[in-house]
C-alpha cells in the first residue's frame, strides 16, 4: 500500500520536528526549505533518511501531498502557499499536527509581549510541583520532535499569532492571553482587528471543561472578547481593579482567588521578575498553577526563584545609583514600548540599529513622559533623530557598545536609568540581539 505523502515547508526547529513526527506516523515525508538549511538540521534529515530540498521549492514534489505543515515564518501570500491552497491541500501548523498524536494537556499562552517569561514561568512552576512537563512551541525543542520521541502528560506551549493562523482542530486545555498590541500588522493586512482575531483563536475549540486566563486590563482584549463567543471558564487578571474570581493586585500584595476556599497571596517585592509586566506575568501563571492545583508554597517558591530571560528587562548593574537594564531581545517598536511603559523616568535610552520600517508614533508620549536622552546605536539613525528630535533634548550617536554606554554614562544621574531597548534588529553592528546585549553587558561592568 502506497504511503500518503506529507510535506513541510520549512526547515528550521518546527519544520525539522515535524518531519520526525510524520515518519514516525509511517507517512512518506519531504521537507523543502526556500532558503538555506542549517547543517544541524541538514544531519537530523540526514540521518534519519528523510528526502528534503532547499533553496527551491519544488512543485511537482510538493502538490502531491494530503496535507502541507508549514513554518510559521511563512506568510500565506507567497507562490508555492497559493499554489498549495489552489489545489486545496490542507495547510496546516507544526502544532495542530503535532497535538493529533498525543493525550498530553496543554497550556498555550498567548500575547504580543510577555509570552516567553509568563510560558518559562509557568514550566518552571510546574517543574517544581513534580509534574511530567514539557516546554515547547515557540521556545525550546519543537512540539512535534517531543511527541515524537518524549512521553509527557502536560505541555507549557508558546504560541505566536502565526501558529494560530494555521491551527484548526487544535483545542488548549488552559489558554492564556496575556495582551494584543500592534505587532506583525504586515501579515494581518495593517487592521488590528484582524490581529486580534488571530490571537483569540487561542479558544477556539474549547470547551466548558477548559480555563482561559486573560488580562482585564488590556483595552483590545477586551474589545476582541465582545466578537468572541468563549466557552471555557474564565479566569481575568488585573492590577487595576478587584477581580471576584481570578487575579488582582491589593496594595503590594498579588492575590489568586479561583475558589472562596484557597486564596493565594504574595508581596510583589518578593517577586524574582521585577516591573510592572512581570506582575501580569506572574498573575497568568499562578492562576495556572492554581488551576492545577499546585501548593501555595511551590507557587510562591517559584516565582520568588525563577531567572529572568536574558537580555529581556535583564537587570545588569547599579552603578552610581543608575540602574543598566540590558533589553536588547526588543527587536520591534512594540517591545521597547513595553519596556519604556515598565521604567521609571527619568530614562537614557540606548536604541536603534537595523530599522524594519518602524512606526515610532506609539513610542512618542513615552519618550516626552519619560527619555531624558536617546543614544543611538546603529549606523544609520536619521529615522529616530527625524522621530524623536522635537520630544528629547539630547540625541546622540554611536557606533559600538562600549561607546554607547560612555556616553550614556555621562549622561545618566542618579535616580536614573539607562535602558538598552533597541527597536530595531542588531545585524548593522552586531552578530545577534545576544551578541547586542553581550556586549552591552561587558560595556556595563567595565565602567
Amino acid at each position: 500500500m502506497e504511503k500518503e505523502r506529507i510535506v513541510i515547508l520549512g526547515a528550521g526547529e518546527s519544520g525539522v520536528g515535524a518531519a520526525m513526527l510524520a515518519q514516525k506516523q509511517g507517512f512518506d515525508v519531504f521537507v523543502s526549505d526556500f532558503g538555506a538549511i542549517a547543517d544541524r538540521y541538514k544531519a537530523t534529515l540526514t540521518e534519519l533518511s528523510i528526502p528534503f530540498e532547499e533553496k527551491k521549492h519544488t512543485q511537482e514534489l510538493i502538490l502531491t501531498a494530503i496535507e502541507v505543515i508549514k513554518s510559521p515564518g511563512i506568510p500565506d501570500d507567497v507562490a508555492i502557499v497559493k499554489a498549495i491552497k489552489k489545489q486545496r491541500i490542507p495547510v496546516i501548523s507544526e502544532i495542530e499536527f503535532a497535538k493529533r498524536y498525543t493525550d498530553a494537556k496543554t497550556i498555550c499562552i498567548t500575547g504580543s509581549n510577555g509570552k516567553t517569561t509568563t510560558t518559562m514561568l509557568t514550566y518552571h512552576i510546574l517543574k517544581k510541583a513534580g509534574l511530567n512537563v514539557g516546554l515547547a512551541g515557540n521556545i525550546g525543542h519543537s512540539f512535534a520532535a517531543q511527541v515524537a520521541t518524549e512521553n509527557f502528560d502536560w505541555y507549557v506551549l508558546e504560541i505566536s499569532s502565526f501558529m494560530l493562523d494555521d491551527m484548526y482542530a487544535f483545542k488548549a486545555d488552559l489558554a492564556v492571553l496575556l495582551n494584543i498590541t500592534p505587532d506583525h500588522l504586515d501579515r494581518y493586512d495593517y487592521k488590528m482587528n484582524n490581529y486580534a482575531a488571530s490571537k483569540m483563536r487561542i479558544t477556539q475549540n474549547q470547551t466548558a471543561a477548559d480555563y482561559f486566563i486573560y488580562c482585564a486590563d488590556d483595552e483590545e482584549t477586551q474589545k476582541a472578547l465582545k466578537n468572541t463567543t468563549v466557552t471555557a471558564k474564565k479566569y481575568p487578571f488585573s492590577i487595576r481593579k478587584k477581580i471576584e474570581l481570578g487575579a488582582y493586585l491589593e496594595g503590594n500584595n498579588l492575590n489568586i482567588n479561583i475558589n472562596q476556599l484557597d486564596q493565594f497571596t504574595m508581596s510583589i517585592s518578593e517577586l524574582a521578575l521585577q516591573g510592572k509586566h512581570n506582575i501580569y506575568n506572574s498573575m497568568a501563571s499562578g492562576i495556572v498553577a492554581k488551576v492545577l492545583d499546585i501548593r501555595n508554597s511551590t507557587i510562591r517558591e517559584s516565582m520568588g526563584d525563577i531567572k529572568n530571560i536574558e537580555h529581556r528587562l535583564e537587570h545588569v548593574a547599579k552603578i552610581s545609583g543608575v540602574d543598566y537594564i540590558n533589553d536588547s531581545k526588543a527587536t520591534n517598536v512594540n517591545s521597547t514600548w513595553y519596556a519604556l511603559e515598565s521604567v521609571q523616568p527619568e530614562v537614557v535610552l540606548i536604541m536603534g540599529g537595523v530599522d524594519k520600517g518602524n512606526d515610532y508614533d506609539m513610542l512618542k508620549e513615552l519618550v516626552k513622559s519619560k527619555v531624558k536622552a536617546i543614544v543611538c546605536l546603529g549606523k544609520n539613525n536619521k529615522r529616530i533623530h527625524e522621530a524623536f528630535e522635537d520630544d528629547v533634548d539630547v540625541i546622540v550617536n554611536t557606533f559600538s557598545a562600549h561607546e554607547a554606554v560612555q556616553v550614556a554614562y555621562h549622561l545618566a544621574k542618579k535616580g536614573d536609568t539607562v535602558l538598552l531597548s533597541p527597536a530595531c534588529a542588531s545585524f548593522d553592528l552586531f552578530k545577534n540581539y545576544e551578541d547586542r546585549g553581550n556586549q552591552f553587558k561587558m560595556a556595563v561592568k567595565e565602567l
